[in-house]
């Protein structure tokens, strides 16, 4: 037996479609209006092959895009008046996830890693952090240098500022100081970015 929250559901499906000329189903996540969702009065019309055909009515540049058996696709919305193209649906989102997919492939991605030291380091775990930094900063990424001062060591931020001199001497040949040492909170922190490879 169907329940009446089911045929108010239907029913709003059926009414949405037939009715109104919309699909009940969600437009895609750009908003793009196709055919019968175009309400504007007046629109510019393109046609696929780039000629401009003027200022309509979006009934006639409807029929148009019929008659060639193609979509009328609103693709500048903003414009005055909106501007619309008589083209193939279907193959203009392919055309444009293939553009967005290559735009993604080109694009290079970097993140900051972040190097965390003390004040009173010793010099073995001073070569280990320095270590990783060259591995972070061969492999591209941008890299936080940190110094914290535990309980009274903050009245000697100048030890800081010299563990981050030689830490920055020791990563020289593999990054340059994007922004120099600063004081924040109780520690100093410094940031370096990659040579750019040649």
């Amino acid at each position: 037996m169907v329940s009446t929250g089911n045929l108010l559901v239907l029913f709003l499906f059926c009414f949405k479609f037939l009715c109104l000329g919309v699909p009940a189903i969600a437009k895609d996540t750009k908003d793009i209006q196709i055919n019968e969702m175009i309400r504007d009065k007046e629109i510019l019309v393109i046609d696929a092959d780039g000629t401009k055909l003027g200022v309509m009515s979006a009934k006639d540049a409807q029929k148009l895009a019929y008659e060639k058996n193609l979509d009328l696709v609103k693709i500048a919305p903003q414009a005055k008046p909106p501007v619309c193209r008589i083209l193939d649906y279907g193959k203009f989102c392919f055309e444009q996830q293939k553009r967005e997919k290559e735009a993604k492939k080109n694009q290079k991605v970097m993140s900051i890693k972040e190097i965390r030291m003390f004040s009173a380091i010793d010099t073995h775990d001073f070569e280990t952090k320095v270590n990783q930094a060259v591995k972070f900063l061969k492999g591209g990424d941008k890299l936080k240098v940190s110094v914290r001062f535990r309980k009274r060591a903050i009245a000697h931020p100048e030890l800081g500022g010299e563990l981050l001199d030689r830490f920055k001497e020791a990563c020289s040949e593999y990054g340059t100081v994007e922004k120099p040492a600063k004081m924040e909170g109780r520690s100093i922190v410094m940031f370096i970015s990659p040579k750019a490879s040649k």
